[in-house]
């Protein structure tokens, strides 16, 4: 009988003890990390189709939670996305629209505020001047997050601006290689040029280390230092921009690589592999710490593919073009328990909807202004959204052929509207992927519909439109 109630009361204290775990497991918040891959393309990764780059690591952890098949960057380069990615508004809104220089890139003079319009001689247009900086008051998940509670941290590319807009400014309480530099001058230590232009905020550690494997370490250091209270890490890999560089072992191996399809840069896929391992890294980290089950990894792309160094066929073209090559991107969403599986979303998602996601994840109240994503959790669970129109605005010339362009995608259709030469092309995304079949004279009605959601949108946002001369 003594021995009966000893049992009892013991089972009653473990049950008392099991509860309580599982009620503080409920209530805590969780981790947060976002990964962005600097230039990847929609099909640069072996889980979307890549028969030539390797990586094992990130198609195992896709593998485990949630791959998107139409998600999209809102500009085709990099700091406007980036810009969207941290407020969850369009970059027409915020101002920044084209890729931001940095102070190397331009006279010291010149760095303040720009003229209004750049002339482009020899151009039909003046556009839009693009400016140096993301301004401070734009409110930042990391801001948000840090008023719930979180530890934040940004390590890799920010290419939001100078000294004064580095990620510590906005809302990061530790940043780590976040600078104005758009790309690494080196990828290897001490990353610096023959004129001594290197990051301001990352010292050499180890001459001839690479840089991706030096970020991944940091990676690892700050989750080992703040494993006890929630974190929101924004992890963003230089790589794979140019310039092509990567560790010399890795180029060999894919060089006597049988060439199986048009991806074929030996030099590119190493760096691709090496983002792969540094994710591996991390995934080690997160199950040796216990943390796997309690943090939601966003895998993403800041645009498409560089055209030259990776091919992003079946898509047309690629980074700064107004098609799919140019803002379709590689994401998944893991989450142990929260997301099943092995799932698949076909909705339309842009890079704006990571902010409010984010936020109604960890409830976290969004800021008191205008936000032009939407939380997609939902699409998380399996359950419904509605689609809903995306946008683009490009009012800037790149290149020898990328003339000014505002973009709406509906439902599948896509129109790109050129502010010089032919404006309109009209697509079907349903049955051309490839955007290879251009509809606008078989389908002025459509054009119409579309072009007025588009000058509404450009209205709303109070986007800065070229002017002729």
């Amino acid at each position: 009988m003594k021995k009966k109630v000893i049992y009892i009361i013991l089972l009653f204290v473990f049950q008392l003890h099991t509860f309580g775990k599982t009620e503080k497991t409920s209530d805590t918040k969780p981790n947060i990390i976002f990964l962005l891959v600097d230039d990847l393309g929609w099909r640069d990764v072996g889980y979307m189709g890549s028969k030539f780059y390797e990586t094992p690591n990130i198609d195992k952890l896709a593998s485990q939670g949630m791959t998107f098949t139409n998600a999209y960057a809102a500009c085709a380069v990099c700091s406007p996305t980036r810009a969207s990615i941290q407020t969850g508004r369009y970059p027409a809104r915020i101002g920044v629209t084209d890729w931001i220089r940095a102070r190397f890139q331009v006279n010291k003079e010149k760095l303040n505020t720009p003229p209004p319009y750049e002339k482009n001689e020899g151009k039909k247009l003046m556009t839009p001047s693009n400016p140096y900086w993301m301004e401070k008051d734009e409110v930042t998940t990391a801001e948000l997050l840090k008023e719930n509670g979180y530890f934040t941290c940004h390590i890799g590319k920010w290419h939001l601006g100078p000294d004064d807009y580095y990620p510590e400014h906005q809302g990061y309480d530790v940043n780590i290689a976040g600078c104005d530099m758009g790309q690494p001058v080196n990828y290897f230590d001490p990353y610096a040029n023959d004129k001594g232009v290197s990051f301001p905020t990352l010292e050499p550690r180890k001459e001839g280390e690479y840089l991706v494997d030096r970020l991944a370490d940091e990676l690892v250091d700050v989750i080992q230092q703040h494993k006890n209270a929630p974190f929101f890490i924004n992890m963003c890999y230089y790589a794979v921009h140019t310039p092509l560089m990567a560790k010399p072992e890795m180029i060999d191996k894919y060089e006597a690589k049988n060439k199986v399809d048009k991806q074929t840069n030996a030099v590119y896929a190493s760096m691709v592999e090496s983002v792969d391992q540094a994710v591996g890294k991390l995934i080690s980290t997160l199950k040796k710490e216990n943390l796997m089950d309690n943090t939601l990894i966003i895998f993403f792309s800041d645009n498409g593919g560089l055209v030259g160094p990776t091919n992003n066929a079946p898509l047309r073209s690629g980074k700064g073009y107004p098609y799919e090559g140019g803002i379709r991107e590689p994401m998944f969403v893991y989450w142990k328990g929260k997301i099943k599986a092995a799932t698949s979303c076909d909705i339309p998602v842009s890079s704006v909807d990571f902010l409010p996601t984010i936020c109604a994840i960890t409830n976290t109240p969004l800021p008191d202004r205008t936000i032009d994503g939407r939380d997609i959790s939902p699409l998380l669970q399996n359950k419904k959204l509605p689609q809903v129109p995306l946008f683009w605005h490009f009012p800037h010339y790149r290149g020898k052929d990328v003339v000014p362009y505002s973009i709406i995608r509906d439902g599948d259709w896509k129109l790109i509207k050129r502010y010089e030469g032919n404006e309109f092309e009209l697509f079907n995304l349903a049955d051309d992927l490839a955007e290879t079949n251009e509809l606008s004279k078989q389908n002025p009605q459509k054009v119409n519909e579309l072009n007025n959601k588009l000058e509404d949108w450009l209205k709303t946002t109070h986007a800065k439109l070229p002017l002729k001369k």
